[in-house]
């Protein structure tokens, strides 16, 4: 793939709050996956500390296509780990699409992977602006071969449920770009357009 594509994902999905043999059922295909494509893959997380990269570390083997993740859940850590501009946590802000943008594309070149996936929100029960509520995340994936792609969402649920959902569409988003790629590795991107909001 040589074009650049950002766009909302829309994958159906249940969206009640997953049970931890969910998650890991999903990375076990995630990493099936992963595996018969022979890429690698790696994470960058913020409101989800890790959690996405520990689900992918609950499958025997994940060593093979996962390489780490960068947990960077202070504003320094993103800029100095995974190359955040600063203008952008000045402006922007940490939870914002350009920040998930510039920390999965921070997490592949660290990584030296091919895909990396980056989650950026507000996991409650504090720390709510005026625009973003309680249960508002961003995630990013951004892939070698010029793909990328973004999310935001707005969870109704505690703070546990919030990081569990994010870490579920983050596997997703992930299963999601292998699915586009094809057969013959050839990407069928989805068509560019305006970020939506989802509040579930």
């Amino acid at each position: 793939m040589t074009d650049t594509m950002t766009d909302a994902i829309s994958t159906p999905m249940s969206l009640a709050v997953p049970t931890y043999d969910e998650l890991t059922a999903l990375a076990q295909r995630l990493g099936e996956q992963m595996l018969r494509a022979g890429l690698t893959c790696a994470t960058a997380e913020s409101c989800t500390g890790g959690l996405v990269g520990h689900l992918l570390t609950e499958i025997a083997g994940s060593s093979a296509y996962f390489m780490g993740g960068a947990i960077t859940y202070s504003n320094a850590a993103k800029a100095r780990i995974l190359g955040v501009a600063e203008q952008t946590l000045a402006t922007d802000g940490a939870v914002s699409a350009p920040a998930a943008a510039q920390m999965a594309a921070g997490a592949r070149r660290l990584y030296g992977v091919d895909v990396a996936v980056s989650i950026t929100g507000i996991a409650g029960p504090g720390g709510a602006t005026s625009t973003k509520p309680v249960g508002t995340v961003y995630l990013h994936v951004s892939a070698a071969d010029g793909y990328e792609q973004g999310a935001h969402w707005v969870w109704q649920t505690d703070r546990s449920g919030n990081k569990l959902l994010s870490a579920q569409v983050a596997l997703q988003m992930l299963l999601d770009y292998l699915a586009r790629r094809g057969p013959a590795g050839q990407s069928a991107a989805p068509r560019p357009g305006k970020e939506k909001t989802h509040e579930k």
